[in-house]
């Protein structure tokens, strides 16, 4: 059978990651400095990652496509070294393709490719994009939280609704010569102080780069905000894992389109709610 599936060009490729949050599915992981389809399997051939590319390296090409072959998949990403072969098979053990992944190691063995699984980094320990860092299951529960007694309820410092971008209306009075939050889903969530370290006095427009669609109309919303409401800042906060970059991108996107220009200042939050940067862009 043909389908449509992309087709990245590595020469052109410079590893700068613009591509990954945009694959929802993620079958691109930036391996060795490039971008590169670890599986064929969770590509869906609907180009959500072009337009993304500073370089033009990734194209839609419609090939045939046989039904899905473990076999002839690691045939190809055996090719490309080491470190492509464990992200792909990281990534099927993480969306449950077990039998896949099973007849990943028989190829290897059958083929006497030794690869060392061992001493494997984690997201705390490396930057590696190998497998799928922004779903990696991470047990927190033996950490220190620094656990405060509050004698009163903290207030909550939203002073509007809706919030979620999909259905907020850019011409809002609340928007109006606003210092603006644009806030990764995640980020309230792991961050205790998130309302009056990162909310008081902004006002709010939530968005996950990875899960939602129709993300070109978050674009023209923020322009709206820029050109039209006249906002005075834009912060954007997002987590620590490469999948939330395209929040940045996007607002980024959107200062260049607009006829105003504001000043962005961007909050990198990890996993543990700490603030790990925070600066203007």
């Amino acid at each position: 059978m043909k389908r449509k599936i992309i087709k990245i060009d590595t020469e052109l490729c410079n590893g700068c990651g613009n591509c990954i949050p945009n694959c929802q599915e993620g079958a691109l992981q930036i391996i060795d400095g490039k971008a590169r389809l670890i599986s064929d399997l969770f590509c869906d051939g609907l180009g959500a990652c072009l337009g993304t590319c500073p370089e033009d390296a990734i194209s839609i090409e419609e090939r045939e496509a046989e039904p899905y072959n473990e076999y002839k998949v690691m045939e190809a990403i055996s090719k490309q070294g080491e470190g492509t072969i464990k992200a792909h098979l990281t990534h099927l053990k993480e969306h449950g393709e077990m039998g896949y992944y099973n007849e990943g190691l028989a190829y290897l063995k059958e083929n006497n490719i030794s690869i060392n699984f061992e001493n494997k980094p984690n997201m705390e320990q490396s930057n590696s994009h190998c497998g799928c860092p922004g779903s990696k299951t991470i047990d927190l529960r033996g950490e220190d939280t620094n656990e405060t007694t509050f004698n009163a309820k903290v207030p909550s410092q939203l002073k509007q609704w809706p919030v979620q971008m999909h259905l907020i209306s850019p011409n809002a009075a609340y928007f109006k010569n606003a210092d603006v939050l644009i806030a990764a889903d995640c980020t309230a969530f792991a961050m205790g102080g998130f309302h009056n370290d990162l909310m008081k006095g902004k006002a709010i427009a939530i968005a996950c780069p990875k899960l939602d669609s129709d993300m070109e109309i978050y674009i023209d919303k923020i322009k709206a905000m820029i050109d039209e409401a006249n906002i005075n800042t834009l912060t954007v906060a997002i987590m620590e894992v490469p999948c939330c970059g395209g929040l940045l991108r996007m607002a980024q996107m959107a200062v260049e389109k607009a006829s105003r220009k504001v000043p962005i200042k961007l909050i990198i939050i990890n996993i543990k709610g700490e603030i790990d940067k925070e600066m203007w862009v």
